[in-house]
């Protein structure tokens, strides 16, 4: 046999069109539409077949077409239009700049086990990922100093193939590297830039790779070396997959490499901020490196640690967390315990929700929580369950004043908007409004759009979508080897003027994809009428090992089938970015019915809202935040049923009610000028009230004045004189839960025994023992609010006590008005609190004596 040897053979680009290299290498492109239309002009047929991958467009267009291109004025002149916006947006002034010009220079660490910033880089598996890829183009649109840090997956997430009868399987393609915007790091010896991690006490190396998205770089690990062992470079082979030694060495490297590639790079964070539990291991790095390079006692090193870093849960439910057993994580953190210089039982403690109780699993999320100043749910409701759930950390606190907030997610508008309707917002929105996309008075002006040129815009994206949906069906059609007669037929599938229901989204059981389903016969009804014609557009994964997931795809499919709707119901192939684009951009209605509390935000929805779709949504995850009653519909009510075949009935019987009785008359209610007048209406409301609160450039900023300035400030603070501040406040946490036993709330007193007006207020004393605790390190409080039922205060609220007099043989005397605002059945309670200026919140010392 003889050996091949392999060599690549690129286009060779004219001098003129090389500043298309660089532009392809920087996603900024991804959001910015002149730049998408400058790649597609190249060659239209090859820019859709190659899905919008400019890279791998230039390394494979004919060189005749780039001569074409060079010598062709009103190209370039369309190249240099580009290369000056993105210039603009690379180097003009900032939000960031001009609201905090003196953290300007600071880092923040943006860590997510997946990134979804656009289709040709596979790197997602669902709405974690691409919230963490709008999370970056919003912190590149608004100048806020992130870097994104994550995996570089060789096989990325599965790509989707389904048999004949629905059943879905899975295949694993390796990344295609040259033809991706990604760079790979050298050093200066030439040599590519690798960091090392102690693997059960073998090392771990993995080389660096550079994506660029917009302002904002992102770091990718990867272990496809030689240097590894086979089984250790399979470790960034595929995202989510494998079982859970391997789950736990992928999160070690995320977390653990993570923060030592930012070293490599010369880009040490100022703060950590952990995107769900998967990096939690970074918390335990940084500690790492302040006792063995800082010289840090592990207290100090903690407090230090815990000042700089935020973490948002995404996780409504237990089953949800990363935990695992208790000797698979000492074994793979051998070495980091060593380095830290504790016990794996201290280092298992970390992460245990009860370290005393044998085989007590290890949780990523207990980890991220302990070890950050700052948690936030990603929804309000979603910031209640959170509470709920994680109540048992904090169990001598009231429920509502768990340290777990709520920042609502947003959605990038400038990757998911339609160009359509992009240039009917610049005509009378502004030229500027993706500018200042959070800006509810630009959104006011939805009202101006003429209700002919909004309804016609949004009928040339259902009817594109139709197209391409067709276009689809027929290569999914030939790939499974269907007869000629079924891949004509699939010419005829759908009807570009029908009501247009999309449900795209992972295959999860708890989002209930089969709800439609409960009454097969009246869902039919639906999409078989002829003069009011319905559709339904599905896509979506199911997790390899979720058999109930597949199941769900199969039943959809299978339902087509039998009940004859298959010109009415398409199942989409290989859920990607790209459709969801297309299908957000062109349906009427997104349908959105998980089982409530269990969708902690859900942003597909929001991507509806500035193409001018409707939500159709149970009310959980962001939509209570959104829902009007005029900007769509909500499925059902409030109440949770304890009974799941009961809350199906109801909420299935919801979704026909209101297609029957609302939406498809809506639809369908054309004026004297043809146009849905009524419809149009709910569209500019959607618009009007969902797109300004939604934008992933609100939610940006919200963490950034709610948690990131505060967090560079308070970490800055803590490292101050060579973390001067960050031992002595050590010293003063050990010293205070030493003496916190000695504290006793003897007497708790009302001065007026009687009922209350509304509008006064009740006096309060109580006499309390400090010890050896000084007055100046405590805050008596009284807490008080409404009872419920069963003898409970309901959304309590905090009074301060301040001293009454001197203290008499160590005991104080305290006072405290409580204001009497509503009417009701009140209660009270008196606490001590610790009280430190350098503490994130009184809450977070764990310290709390009630009287």
């Amino acid at each position: 046999m003889f050996t091949v040897r392999e060599y690549t053979v690129l286009p060779t680009l004219p001098e003129k069109l090389k500043p298309l290299r660089t532009l392809a290498m920087n996603l900024w492109w991804a959001w910015n539409t002149e730049a998408q239309e400058l790649f597609r002009r190249l060659d239209p047929a090859l820019w859709r077949r190659l899905e919008q991958n400019p890279v791998k467009l230039l390394n494979t267009i004919n060189q005749n077409r780039l001569r074409e291109a060079a010598a062709d004025d009103a190209f370039l002149a369309h190249l240099e239009r580009v290369l000056e916006m993105l210039e603009y947006d690379m180097t003009s002034k900032t939000w960031f700049e001009d609201r905090y010009p003196e953290l300007k220079d600071k880092r923040i660490a943006y860590i997510s086990a997946e990134f979804g910033v656009h289709e040709c880089v596979p790197q997602y598996s669902g709405g974690l990922g691409i919230l963490a890829g709008d999370h970056l183009k919003s912190a590149s649109d608004l100048g806020v100093p992130v870097v994104g840090v994550s995996l570089l997956y060789r096989y990325g997430y599965f790509h989707q193939h389904l048999s004949n009868d629905g059943w879905q399987f899975e295949e694993y393609p390796p990344l295609d590297l040259p033809n991706m915007p990604v760079t790979l790091l050298y050093e200066e010896d030439g040599q590519p830039k690798k960091v090392t991690v102690d693997l059960e006490e073998r090392p771990l190396k993995a080389q660096i790779w550079q994506l660029q998205v917009g302002r904002v770089p992102l770091y990718l690990l990867d272990t496809y070396l030689p240097d590894n062992r086979p089984e250790d470079r399979e470790i960034t082979g595929r995202l989510y997959g494998g079982d859970q030694e391997m789950r736990i060495r992928q999160e070690i490297l995320l977390g653990i490499g993570g923060l030592r590639a930012l070293e490599a790079v010369g880009c040490r964070a100022d703060i950590v901020h952990m995107n769900e539990g998967h990096c939690a291991f970074a918390a335990i790095e940084r500690m790492r490196q302040l006792v063995e390079e800082g010289g840090l006692s592990l207290a100090e090193a903690k407090e230090t640690v815990t000042a700089g870093t935020l973490f948002t849960t995404h996780t409504p439910v237990p089953a949800g967390i990363d935990v695992f057993p208790p000797d698979l994580v000492a074994k793979c953190l051998r070495g980091t315990a060593k380095r830290l210089g504790i016990s794996k039982e201290e280092l298992l403690a970390m992460g245990q929700y009860d370290p005393s109780r044998e085989n007590e699993p290890f949780s990523m999320a207990i980890v991220a929580l302990r070890l950050s100043s700052g948690c936030n749910g990603v929804s309000k409701l979603h910031g209640s369950v959170a509470r709920r759930m994680w109540h048992p950390l904090w169990k001598n606190l009231p429920r509502e004043e768990v340290p777990i907030t709520s920042i609502t997610n947003g959605i990038h508008i400038r990757t998911w908007q339609s160009r359509e309707m992009a240039r009917l917002f610049e005509r009378y929105l502004g030229p500027d409004w993706s500018r200042n996309p959070y800006d509810e008075q630009v959104w006011s002006r939805v009202d101006e759009i003429p209700d002919a040129e909004l309804w016609q815009a949004h009928e040339r994206l259902r009817e594109r979508l139709v197209v391409r949906l067709r276009e689809r069906q027929k290569k999914q059609l030939e790939r499974r080897g269907a007869p000629p007669s079924e891949i004509a037929a699939a010419e005829g599938v759908l009807n570009p003027e029908a009501l247009t229901i999309g449900f795209a989204r992972r295959f999860a059981t708890y989002k209930r994809a089969t709800l439609f389903l409960e009454d097969p016969q009246r869902m039919a009804a639906l999409l078989g009428n002829t003069t009011r014609p319905v559709q339904m557009v599905f896509a979506g994964k199911a997790h390899p090992r979720d058999e109930v997931g597949k199941e769900f795809i199969k039943n959809i499919i299978q339902f087509a089938r039998k009940l004859n709707v298959r010109n009415r119901l398409v199942f989409l192939e290989d859920y990607s970015m790209g459709i969801a684009r297309e299908l957000i951009q062109g349906v009427d209605v997104w349908l959105n019915n998980p089982i409530k509390l269990l969708e902690a935000s859900g942003t597909s929805g929001m991507k509806i809202a500035p193409n001018g779709g409707i939500n159709f949504s149970i009310l959980d995850g962001w939509w209570p935040e959104a829902y009007d009653g005029t900007n769509g519909w909500a499925i059902g009510g409030t109440r949770v049923y304890e009974n799941n075949e009961y809350q199906d009935r109801v909420d299935s019987e919801s979704i026909y009610e209101l297609l029957e009785r609302e939406i498809i008359p809506l639809f369908y209610d054309r004026g004297a000028d043809g146009l849905p007048g009524g419809w149009v209406k709910r569209m500019k409301a959607s618009m009007r009230t969902c797109s300004p609160m939604f934008s992933a450039n609100r939610m940006v900023r919200e963490y950034t004045d709610r948690l990131y300035a505060a967090t560079i400030r308070r970490a800055g603070k803590l490292a101050e004189h060579e973390f001067s501040v960050g031992r002595s406040l050590a010293a003063w946490k050990a010293a205070l839960k030493d003496r916190w036993p000695q504290i006793r709330i003897e007497e708790v007193r009302r001065v007026d025994e009687g009922p209350q007006s509304v509008g006064g207020a009740l006096q309060v004393t109580a006499r309390v023992h400090l010890g050896e605790v000084a007055p100046q390190d405590v805050q008596v409080e009284v807490y008080h609010g409404l009872m419920d039922g069963v003898s409970e205060i309901v959304d309590g609220g905090v009074t301060p006590m301040e001293p009454d007099g001197e203290p008499v043989s160590g005991v104080y005397t305290y006072k405290g008005a409580i204001p009497c605002s509503a009417a009701g059945r009140h209660g009270f309670a008196v606490r001590v609190v610790p009280k430190h200026p350098d503490i994130v919140s009184k809450h977070s010392v764990g310290l709390i004596q009630w009287g």
